[in-house]
């Protein structure tokens, strides 16, 4: 391993942290059972708050940030990957209270790694990363509890983000009818592109009427939101339907009522990509890399560079980022 490696470095306290890419000694990284040689990280919403200090996830500092990861196997002390392996990490505790993957190297448990399934580059690994994890999960969580493409539309949430529009495409590449919510008007024309039929606004998937039941629209959904729109979904799923919820970017905080639930059966499935079990973690993988793959992958994910870092972690914070960005790391 080089002396030195390239690095976006957060320091400071969680009260005052900053954040800049610099060159750092190979040495200060933290112990593990996997050293990786990093190429590429995929920058997600949790990576932006985190460089942000939203909600004070990182209390140690320095710290580099990055929930997720592909590269290569340098060493391994366990004995489970050779050296020059492909792997990717994704979860656990990688860039939040262990050091993730803005930086050429890094060094995680073995336990977290998983291999790099066939189908798949490292880049594709990346542009998947932790949104497209999430949004497998989802489509699979739903699937499971009985959605059926012929039972009518399902509901994309937050469909330009980087979970929304890799779920979009999964879901339309599965033969499903695919509605979408967006803020964006102008991404009309992308959301088209991975398979939206309908394309609805942020205030159409919302309801003030105060009804605690509302007309049945959705076979199901994928909720990045949460707080009102969640609200919405569970009043308006068909009997027996389910909502997967994978994100707050509206609000953590949400209001409901037992009826949808006691009435109509719906479900609510929390989706947790952190913890996964490992099990889930490559069936889901196997599938992104096989026929599930994301037929616009390419149109979705843009690769950058370290020294773009900065602007792009403040433009998917604030809502101006559109599907997925992957940082070339070495």
């Amino acid at each position: 391993m080089k002396e030195q490696i390239r690095a976006y470095l957060l320091e400071g306290t969680p009260d005052a942290m900053h954040g800049a890419v610099k060159s750092i000694p190979s040495s200060s990284l933290p112990p593990g059972q996997v050293t990786l040689q990093v190429l590429y990280s995929g920058i997600n919403f949790k990576d932006a708050m985190i460089a942000a200090g939203v909600g004070k996830m990182v209390r140690k500092f320095p710290h580099v940030p990055g929930i997720d990861l592909s590269g290569t196997v340098e060493s391994d002390s366990s004995g489970r990957f050779k050296p020059g392996a492909q792997v990717l990490v994704t979860g656990y505790d990688l860039g939040v209270g262990a050091w993730g993957g803005y930086a050429e190297a890094a060094r995680v448990p073995s336990d977290w790694v998983v291999p790099l399934p066939p189908g798949l580059s490292l880049k594709d690994a990346a542009a998947l990363g932790t949104a497209g994890f999430t949004a497998m999960l989802a489509v699979l969580a739903l699937e499971r509890n009985g959605l059926k493409a012929s039972q009518g539309p399902v509901l994309v949430t937050g469909a330009t983000g980087g979970v929304g529009s890799i779920a979009v495409d999964l879901l339309a590449g599965s033969g499903y009818t695919v509605a979408v919510s967006s803020g964006k008007p102008d991404m009309a024309a992308f959301l088209t592109k991975l398979g939206a039929s309908q394309i609805l606004t942020r205030e159409q998937v919302t309801d003030a009427s105060g009804k605690i039941m509302l007309n049945t629209q959705w076979a199901g959904a994928v909720d990045n939101a949460g707080g009102t729109t969640l609200e919405y979904l569970l009043r308006t799923v068909k009997g027996w339907g389910s909502v997967a919820l994978t994100g707050l970017v509206s609000s953590p905080q949400f209001s409901a009522t037992v009826y949808p639930f006691i009435l109509r059966g719906v479900n609510l499935l929390g989706i947790d990509s952190v913890n996964c079990p490992m099990e889930r973690r490559l069936e889901a993988w196997r599938l992104l890399a096989g026929t599930r793959k994301p037929r616009h992958l390419e149109d979705i994910a843009r690769v950058i560079g370290m020294d773009d870092l900065p602007v792009k972690l403040k433009d998917i914070l604030s809502g101006n980022a559109r599907g997925r960005y992957v940082l070339k790391v070495a």
